[in-house]
């Protein structure tokens, strides 16, 4: 990565303000995961530990109307988690901007602070230059470690850094270390897991997979579409009607490129989607649809990727959230998990991937896990982040130990 990273700056005496992604799941006030938080640490960590006089963190959460405070879009069980995690006290602010945040900035107990719900303002998503502007008044230096919104140009996330020296933190750095070297340089053979619901949410990834993959397995929902492009019944199966032809494209482009994809060959059946009746069968008949792989598939599958050396997986192969319909998901997960130890690089590509793995107590055994769903389905796709984008080039720096542009 190109980009000034935390390492790159003199933080001593310096009010630090990191843009970390808080954005986790609530019941009541209870955080369900907290893998968010804890990935922020290491960052919030190394600035404490190199002399920042104040550290300053913002994140939103969930998505409030924009007009004000809403308690249960608070930041407050986020704070409790962070000081538990740090082993020291976080002082939650009433707000984010405004005369009174500046006031309870400079007086808080506690070196590290963490502003309120940055959506409770909806110049935050408008990346409002003056809101910004109010939120890099705090700081002297800006650190970005949210990668999960770097795909946004918010003001906490791009806006910012025209106000301040800006750099990535760890989180990012990581992030872009293992997609960047997976999707442009992968140790080869390149397998990709392909999963979920639609072809239309991932058409820019799998185009830009055709140059890159040497194997894509196509599971999921978005699967259906696919095999009726082939000509295969799928009974009432999802189907994306007006993607079969653009799903028949895929496969041509793929055979001409030499990219070998393979899908599934049998499935998980049931009356309904309600239903919890499922049977394993070849087919697909009238009146019955699909919601995961069946076991041929699986084993298909397992053989295929324990030829790979880097594997990268976006999107569950069914239903996962149900007992009925995870043994796909949680095969490959495991499977995945061994290869970890024979030197494979496996890249679970964030959002309802990472959620299957951590619910099969896997996090720890894949190489990488993206915190960043949308955001890293960006970056797969080639597109910019502009989160990133507006961080400092190392090349513009040079010379300089401060950060400055």
């Amino acid at each position: 990565m190109n980009k000034m990273t935390v390492r790159d700056v003199d933080l001593k005496g310096k009010r630090v303000i990191i843009r970390v992604d808080f954005n986790v799941p609530l019941d009541g006030e209870r955080i369900t995961d907290d893998i968010r938080i804890r990935a922020a640490v290491p960052t919030i960590k190394y600035v404490i530990e190199h002399g920042a006089s104040r550290v300053i963190l913002m994140s939103h959460l969930g998505r409030p109307a924009g007009t004000g405070f809403e308690k249960e879009f608070s930041l407050a069980p986020a704070a409790k988690r962070l000081a538990e995690l740090l082993g020291q006290p976080v002082t939650l602010l009433s707000d984010c901007v405004g005369e009174a945040v500046r006031k309870e900035a400079g007086a808080a107990p506690a070196k590290v602070i963490l502003l309120e719900n940055l959506r409770f303002h909806k110049e935050e998503e408008k990346n409002d230059p003056v809101f910004a502007k109010e939120l890099a008044s705090l700081a002297d230096i800006y650190v970005n470690d949210a990668f999960g919104t770097a795909h946004r140009a918010h003001a906490s996330t791009a806006g910012l850094a025209a106000y301040l020296p800006a750099v990535s933190g760890f989180l990012i750095e990581k992030e872009i270390e293992y997609l960047g070297k997976a999707i442009n340089d992968p140790e080869r053979p390149f397998v990709v897991i392909l999963g979920g619901k639609k072809v239309s949410d991932k058409i820019l990834l799998i185009e830009n997979l055709l140059k890159k993959a040497d194997t894509i397995l196509i599971g999921g929902g978005m699967a259906y579409t696919f095999l009726k492009a082939r000509g295969i019944n799928i009974g009432n199966s999802k189907l994306e009607k007006d993607r079969i032809g653009l799903a028949a494209e895929i496969l041509a482009k793929a055979k001409a490129a030499g990219v070998r994809i393979e899908m599934t060959e049998d499935f998980v059946i049931v009356p309904n989607f309600d239903s919890d009746d499922a049977r394993i069968s070849d087919v697909i008949p009238d009146g019955f649809e699909s919601l995961d792989i069946g076991p041929k598939t699986r084993a298909k599958f397992k053989t295929i990727l324990s030829g790979a050396r880097t594997v990268i997986w976006n999107g569950p192969l069914g239903v996962f959230e149900r007992a009925a319909f995870e043994n796909g998901t949680k095969e490959i997960a495991l499977h995945l998990a061994s290869l970890k130890d024979k030197g494979v690089k496996t890249i679970i590509g964030g959002g309802d991937s990472a959620a299957a793995v951590s619910k099969f107590g896997l996090d720890d055994k894949m190489t990488h896990i993206s915190t960043g769903g949308g955001a890293a389905l960006e970056y797969l796709e080639g597109k910019e982040l502009p989160g990133i984008t507006a961080l400092n080039d190392k090349k513009k720096a040079s010379g300089c130990c401060c950060g400055c542009r």
